[in-house]
């Protein structure tokens, strides 16, 4: 398959993705259940992406230095630091973890 034939198909599906959503009708939309799920499921999609991509490689599970970069940010997040400190903070741990071979 050409490469621009998989370009050209995932911008035709992820314009029909957007459409679907314009055409919901507003009454679907101010539902309670669906008020609610809308405001967790990025969260829940954030976490999910955030989980994979430290935790594995291709189809295997890892512990490296991956994991104390999300911990150290973690522990910023406890301490209600800025974003960029919590950024800051995995950079750092995780670049030092991986320097001494972890």
């Amino acid at each position: 398959m050409n490469v621009w034939i998989a370009i050209g198909l995932t911008v035709v599906g992820c314009y029909a993705v957007k459409l679907a959503g314009l055409l919901v009708p507003a009454g679907a939309l101010e539902r309670p259940l669906v008020r609610r799920l809308s405001g967790l499921l990025p969260v829940a999609l954030l976490a999910a992406l955030t989980a994979q991509q430290t935790f594995s490689t291709g189809h295997a599970l890892v512990l490296d230095a991956r994991a104390a970069g999300l911990a150290a940010a973690a522990l910023a997040l406890l301490l209600r630091a800025p974003f960029l400190v919590v950024v800051g903070a995995a950079v750092v741990v995780t670049a030092g973890v991986r320097a001494l071979g972890g």
